[in-house]
């Protein structure tokens, strides 16, 4: 068992008994154990950056064999180097605005390269507070330029059933799983609904349905990346990360236009 642990882990090719438990281990789970490990495996080395402030006794902590390999899906899974990660967000600019909806209150956050949080909630100091919370060193100000003007009036637009199809640069930081899943719930035209079992299906994994629903739980775009479209098999609503009730809501208003 160790053994073939052992292999699922590294990634090697599968024989026997280690191929029947990688059947076993993604049917119950919805994902591969390769998958899963190396989900864990950026969780640690993020947890690591943050403790070591270094990166290679980080990396080496984590499980990970060389520098290469970081560095390879260093923008896709952290969002920016693991040097600059490590440092808090040091040297990275976020700008900020919040504007009043019918939701409550809107963020919108972006770095030069994009988008990168889109959130709802009850008050402004609170969102802002969940911006700075991974990165407490980056340079995060409220937007003053007009930067950000362009796109929050798309979102505006949207949430008055006036821009059904919100096409926004992003930068966020995904595992490669978890980009899936977001490329394809962008893809849900408006006014529409899928499962999470059917997300599942479509991007090639359909015992994935509840890694789907984590997946969609950690989207950092609200209504960029629509994941209020996505409800369970019987219909039940089913979670979402910025209140169940402005789910309801948005629903609601895609399909009454």
């Amino acid at each position: 068992m160790r053994e073939a642990c052992r292999a699922i882990a590294a990634g090697e090719p599968l024989r026997g008994d280690t191929r029947r438990l990688a059947r076993a281990f993604k049917r119950v789970l919805g994902i591969t154990p390769r998958a899963y490990t190396e989900a864990h495996r950026v969780t640690r080395f993020k947890q690591e950056l943050k403790r070591r402030k270094h990166v290679s006794p980080a990396l080496y902590e984590a499980g990970y064999s060389s520098t290469s390999r970081v560095y390879e899906h260093a923008h896709e899974q952290l969002g920016m180097t693991p040097a600059t990660y490590a440092r808090g967000g040091t040297g990275i600019g976020i700008a900020y605005v919040t504007v009043p909806t019918s939701l409550g209150r809107l963020l919108v956050a972006a770095t030069e390269r994009g988008v990168c949080r889109v959130a709802l909630g009850d008050t402004a100091p609170a969102l802002e507070a969940d911006l700075i919370a991974e990165f407490p060193a980056a340079r995060v100000v409220q937007d003053k330029s007009g930067k950000l003007h362009g796109w929050v009036t798309a979102i505006l637009a949207y949430l008055e059933g006036r821009e059904p199809d919100l096409d926004l640069p992003l930068d966020i930081r995904a595992t490669a799983f978890q980009r899936r899943v977001w490329q394809e719930l962008q893809k849900i035209p408006f006014g529409q609904t899928r499962s999470y079992a059917e997300i599942a299906k479509r991007i090639g994994q359909p015992t994935a349905a509840r890694a789907v629903a984590r997946a969609c739980a950690t989207n950092p775009a609200a209504l960029v990346i629509p994941c209020h479209r996505v409800v369970r098999e019987d219909g039940d609503l089913g979670g979402y990360r910025w209140g169940v009730e402005r789910k309801e809501a948005l629903l609601k208003m895609e399909t009454e236009i």
